[in-house]
């Protein structure tokens, strides 16, 4: 860029310029020195020269004309006198926008601009109390054509005794009617300051006011462009999150569920705040919960790829810290400069629990069926991200008629509490929640105060795990055999499963098929696996879940089995007849292969 074509353009320089060639001339041209005295031209070398003494007294700024001052200034400028605000002078540019003005008239007739801009209260109150005033932004509506033709009315004679400080401050001449409306100030946005001031001559002064009205059209609008470069780049934001999340959630046979997500507010980006369900099958349910520290774009795209890897990584049914151990390091690699906080849970109806592990994020809170709200353990490991860090799992008691729910913080976080205060609150309204997931979702936040304006996002889920009466009940059912003593355990195995199909009332071929999984399981267990050894049938109102649990942890496969091979064709034979399978390693050691059936349309 060149420098110096620029700065020829800055205020003060021209100045500069000529104050440096003046003490050129001067020290080009020094005067001679004094009789019998001499000046070392080493000593005029050693510094900068004086100043010069003036040549004459210092100007001063009194004769200065207030309205060549005031006529020059690009600004609208209005002088007005007296209660009535009568006018005393407006200068060019006011005339240029509004046209030209009648001295002596007054403000509310003859400055009806002021008037619609409601600055005419504000002008009695800097007449009354002697201080300024000021509005900032305010929209000016000019019609260029009547600034262009309007002529200046002729000031009304003074009343009688009336001392009228007009005369003392010049009246500009119209503008001319031929200049073109294009060269005039456009319409727009102006910031008007009202000043105490006095008019009229020394020895008949009246009070009047000043308005001073500068034109911000051009930082209104790089504001409001601003604005709306926002309002976009949150509006991708929340579409790229929405699309991220869940667009329906899976609906497990023992847990009814249901979330709901709210970005924050216009002035709000958006965070990464997300929510999933994973059915894991054998009837257990993964539930997670997230939250990536960040606003806008980044943190949706970041929550996006979190999620996806928490559903790859259930499939493998790892313990719940085990796969927020895989997903911390994941999230180092997505971005080191994001962290994440995160629950996984998972919920077994066999067991009546929900297993969780939490990194960094808020607790868990499960409602038992007495009303009784009660907090999980503090968070199982630092946030996701930090690295280094072995985290653990936790349980909590979760059997039937009992609810949770899972939050992120700008359900209970608020700048003027604390968080605690929040979650308490929380606790408090989860206690009076009654009806659907879905419902009790809407209340919380409502009774947390989230409005459409909340200063960050929000995402819930409520789960619940109902406590199962009348014809309902008969759609769910366990029963279970301990598989003692030797290869004897494989014939009452499939005596047993035979027996329990047949009282739920199961058709043929839907018992057949499930007489023969579980033969093949037990003999999986009998030949690979260790004791103790348990035979589990369970039925939902949607499917049959058979399920061998032992006491080895090698975890089964499926291998292509050659004609001459006397094994390893089980497995393939359940992945076959079964809807679905899986094996899994049981928290005490040991592991648990199942298989299940989708039961026939409109069964039971």
């Amino acid at each position: 860029m060149n420098f110096t074509r620029w700065s020829a353009r800055l205020p003060g320089t021209q100045r500069r310029a000529a104050a440096r060639a003046d003490r050129k001339d001067r020290t080009a041209a020094p005067a001679p020195p004094a009789a019998g005295g001499s000046v070392p031209a080493a000593r005029a070398e050693a510094g900068p020269p004086a100043a010069p003494a003036p040549d004459g007294p210092v100007p001063t700024l009194d004769g200065l004309s207030v309205h060549d001052t005031l006529g020059k200034v690009p600004a609208l400028v209005a002088v007005v006198y007296g209660p009535e605000h009568r006018i005393a002078y407006v200068n060019d540019a006011y005339a240029a926008l509004f046209g030209p003005r009648a001295p002596g008239a007054s403000a509310r007739e003859a400055l009806p601009e002021l008037a619609e801009l409601g600055l005419l209260p504000l002008m009695d109150q800097v007449l009354r109390s002697r201080r300024p005033r000021t509005v900032k932004s305010r929209r000016v509506t000019a019609d260029i054509n009547a600034a262009t033709n309007i002529a200046a009315p002729r000031p009304a004679p003074p009343a009688p005794g009336d001392s009228t400080p007009v005369a003392d401050v010049p009246h500009q001449a119209p503008a001319p009617a031929a200049a073109d409306a294009e060269s005039r100030p456009r319409s727009g946005y102006y910031t008007f300051t009202c000043s105490p001031i006095e008019v009229g001559a020394t020895e008949a002064k009246q009070p009047g006011v000043l308005v001073f009205a500068a034109d911000v059209t051009d930082q209104v609008e790089a504001a409001e462009r601003l604005r709306a470069s926002e309002r976009r780049q949150r509006e991708a934001a929340v579409t790229l999150q929405r699309s991220l999340l869940p667009q329906e959630l899976e609906q497990p046979d023992d847990l009814r569920v249901a979330a709901t997500y709210q970005p924050g507010g216009k002035d709000t980006a958006v965070g990464g705040d997300w929510y999933d369900v994973i059915t894991l099958g054998a009837g257990r349910t993964a539930l997670v919960i997230g939250d990536v520290m960040g606003r806008g774009v980044r943190a949706a795209a970041v929550m996006g790829q979190l999620r996806t890897a928490v559903r790859a990584y259930a499939r493998l049914d790892l313990p719940p810290h085990e796969v927020l151990q895989l997903l911390d390091g994941l999230a180092g690699e997505i971005d080191a400069t994001q962290i994440a906080t995160c629950i996984y849970a998972v919920h077994d109806p066999n067991e009546g629990r929900l297993v969780y592990a939490s990194a960094g994020h808020l607790p868990i809170l499960v409602r038992d069926p007495d009303g009784t709200v009660r907090r999980a353990a503090e968070p199982t490991g630092p946030p996701l991200g930090t690295g280094g860090w072995m985290h653990t799992s936790g349980t909590m008691p979760l059997g039937p008629g009992s609810s949770a729910v899972l939050y992120t913080d700008g359900l209970v976080e608020r700048r003027t509490e604390d968080i605690d205060e929040g979650v308490a609150a929380l606790e408090r309204a989860f206690a009076g929640a009654t009806g659907s997931p879905q419902v009790m979702c809407d209340r919380l936040i409502r009774a947390l105060g989230v409005t459409a304006d909340h200063d960050d996002d929000v995402a819930v889920l409520v789960l619940q795990h109902p406590a199962r009466t009348g014809h309902d009940a008969e759609l769910f059912h366990n029963a279970a055999l301990e598989l003692l003593g030797g290869i004897e355990a494989a014939p009452r195995a499939r005596a047993f499963a035979s027996g329990v199909l047949v009282s739920w009332r199961f058709p043929t071929e839907l018992r057949d098929l499930g007489v023969l999984a579980a033969s093949e399981l037990v003999a999986n267990s009998l030949q690979h696996g260790t004791p103790p050894m348990r035979l589990r049938l369970r039925r939902t109102d949607r499917r049959l879940i058979i399920e061998v649990t032992d006491g080895d942890d090698h975890l089964p496969r499926r291998r292509r089995a050659e004609p001459a091979d006397e094994a390893g064709r089980g497995i393939s034979i359940i992945a076959t007849i079964a809807s679905s399978w899986g094996s899994r390693r049981t928290p005490g050691g040991g592991k648990a292969v199942w298989c299940e059936f989708a039961l026939p349309a409109g069964h039971g």
